[in-house]
C-alpha cells in the first residue's frame, strides 16, 4: 500500500511539473545591452501556453500593456511590436496560462544604451 501511495504521489508531482511551461529564449535576451530599442520582442515556450498579458515597464514611464493582436492562442512561440522608449531600462512581464489552465509569470529584462 505505501508504495502504492508514494507512486500516486511522485505521479501527481511530476505532472504538475510538465504542465507548467518554462521560457526558452526571448529576444532581446534577459539582461541584454543593446545600442536601440527593437521594434518587436519575441518569446518562445518549451510548452503550449496562451499569453493573457504583457507589460513593459521603463524607467521613465509608467507601465504599458503590449497589444497581444490575434496571439491569443496557445502556442510555443509569440512575437509583439514594442514601442521605444529611448534609453534606458525595460521590463517585460507576462502573464499566461498553461495548457493545464494554471496560470504562470515571469519577467525579463534588458538595456538600450
Amino acid at each position: 500500500m505505501k508504495k502504492f501511495v508514494l507512486f500516486a504521489l511522485l505521479a501527481t508531482l511530476s505532472s504538475g511539473a510538465f504542465a507548467h511551461s518554462r521560457i526558452d529564449k526571448t529576444t532581446p535576451e534577459n539582461g541584454a545591452v543593446i545600442a536601440e530599442a527593437p521594434a518587436e520582442i519575441s518569446f518562445s515556450f518549451a510548452n503550449d501556453i496562451r499569453l493573457t498579458r504583457v507589460d513593459m515597464t521603463h524607467a521613465d514611464h509608467p507601465p504599458v500593456q503590449l497589444d497581444l493582436g490575434s496571439q491569443k492562442s496557445f502556442g510555443r512561440a509569440f512575437k509583439l511590436p514594442l514601442e521605444s522608449m529611448g534609453a534606458g531600462s525595460y521590463l517585460i512581464e507576462w502573464r499566461g496560462l498553461g495548457i493545464d489552465g494554471h496560470a504562470m509569470q515571469g519577467a525579463f529584462k534588458f538595456t538600450v544604451e
